[in-house]
């Protein structure tokens, strides 16, 4: 499927991501040494949230809860054509987000363009909020610059 490939590359191109096989025919998406979530071959993509986004994603019909461990904080999304592309690369970016923010040289900047970018509705931005440090990390680079 053409729409994964595309969606590797993208995701690859983040800065501090890495891309790793991963078992069951997929590949693994990696903030530094956290995985953001993989691919498998067939086009489901599976990702961890906290519960409380999680949760949201689910009520708003925007993920499934994951088919082998549905009660935890894991979603998946089946790309099933070209169309869904874009709900991927989004629900990726928000996984990716979660610890982008976490080094980021001014998190608050980040997340403020990042919401705008991704289009968070209030109920989304109140839900990463707690994710956001209260002081800037040192000696990281700007991330999400990409």
């Amino acid at each position: 499927m053409r729409s994964l490939e595309k969606l590797e590359k993208e995701i690859a191109s983040w800065p501090e991501v890495s891309v790793h096989p991963h078992r069951f025919s997929a590949r693994e998406f990696c903030f530094r040494a956290a995985e953001i979530g993989h691919i498998h071959t067939g086009g489901a993509i599976d990702i961890p949230f906290p519960r409380s986004i999680r949760d949201e994603l689910l009520m708003e019909g925007l993920a499934e809860g994951h088919r082998w461990v549905p009660n935890s904080g894991w979603i998946t999304f089946q790309i099933r054509s070209e169309k869904d592309f874009d709900q991927a690369l989004w629900l990726m970016r928000l996984s990716y987000l979660r610890y982008a923010l976490k080094s980021a040289s001014d998190p608050h900047q980040l997340f403020e363009r990042e919401s705008a970018q991704l289009n968070l509705s209030p109920r989304f931005k109140s839900l990463f909020e707690p994710f956001v440090p209260k002081s800037a990390a040192t000696g990281s680079a700007e991330l999400l610059s990409a």
